[in-house]
């Protein structure tokens, strides 16, 4: 099932993509007035059974998307996840080694933007970079999560570019200021619920910018899997349903190229990840 959040008749709902349409579950299910909420009940697990007789309220073509979840609690992600992007920034002259746990850093909700929705290049930067990126959503919470049953915490999968604004991520060793300006973060353009994902299989990722592909890898590349980052994140603190763990991206960053290139106003980038769907975002200078 492709759950999502959009808007409809000028309000925010979220609901389920049936066919080439969408069904409006925040107005079936008002006890739940998002997803997060829907998540956090549990009743996510039986979405299917709460389709079945509601009528498609609009075309996917028509609706305005918003965020998959739209106001997580923490956007956790993965520094270096992949091991080509590890060695592409050593081969451009970063001093990185590898760490025996996974780096994190944590992003605000207001960093993020939805599918179609444009993702803004500040004013105070020309450094805009790509980083294509497999996001999971927590469902069920918990604390001290075992490796062996992180799985059961994952309500489902989505598409995530983790705009990156380099030189503001330059300015220190701590990287997030260069990952949280507003509408940086590309989130969406649905979430597909973990069953119809199995537990660990490599899903191919691809980025495109303007209709060319800068990475192309697959999700069995990561450094630290799935259980590994659920387990760290939820050592530190409580993860809570709807809480999002960005993964990290795989080589092919503009910032490691020669020359290097970035995100600018009037492109197009695109994240496909194979199982779930494709992301896009066209690139915007802020006013």
């Amino acid at each position: 099932m492709k759950l999502l959040s959009f808007l409809h008749q000028g309000r925010e709902t979220w609901g389920a993509v049936v066919g080439d349409g969408v069904v409006d579950l925040g107005q079936a299910r008002p006890q739940q007035p998002t997803l997060l909420d829907y998540i956090a009940s549990g009743d996510y697990l039986q979405a299917a059974q709460h389709v079945e007789g509601l009528p498609v309220v609009a075309k996917l073509a028509d609706i305005t998307y918003l965020p998959v979840i739209t106001r997580p609690e923490k956007i956790v992600c993965a520094v270096r996840n992949y091991m080509d992007h590890h060695q592409e920034v050593l081969a451009a002259g970063m001093q990185r080694e590898l760490s025996e746990m996974p780096p994190i850093f944590l992003r605000v909700w207001r960093s993020q933007t939805a599918h179609n929705a444009p993702i803004v290049n500040p004013k105070v930067s020309d450094s805009l970079d790509w980083e294509g990126e497999l996001a999971v959503i927590i469902g069920k919470g918990g604390r001290d999560i075992p490796k062996d049953k992180a799985y059961e915490h994952v309500a489902g999968y989505a598409c995530y570019n983790d705009g990156s604004v380099r030189e503001w991520q330059f300015h220190a060793k701590q990287i997030a200021s260069g990952k949280n300006f507003e509408s940086t973060g590309g989130f969406g353009p649905w979430m597909v619920t973990a069953d119809e994902i199995a537990p660990g299989r490599e899903l191919k990722l691809e980025t495109r910018l303007n209709g060319k592909v800068v990475q192309s890898s697959h999700t069995g590349h990561m450094i630290f899997d799935i259980p590994t980052l659920i387990n760290y994140a939820s050592t530190i603190f409580t993860l809570s349903p709807g809480d999002v763990i960005i993964t990290g991206t795989p080589a092919g960053v503009g910032w490691s190229r020669k020359p290097q290139q970035f995100m600018k106003a009037g492109d197009v980038c695109e994240v496909e990840i194979e199982g779930i769907g494709t992301l896009r975002n066209p690139i915007v200078q802020q006013a």
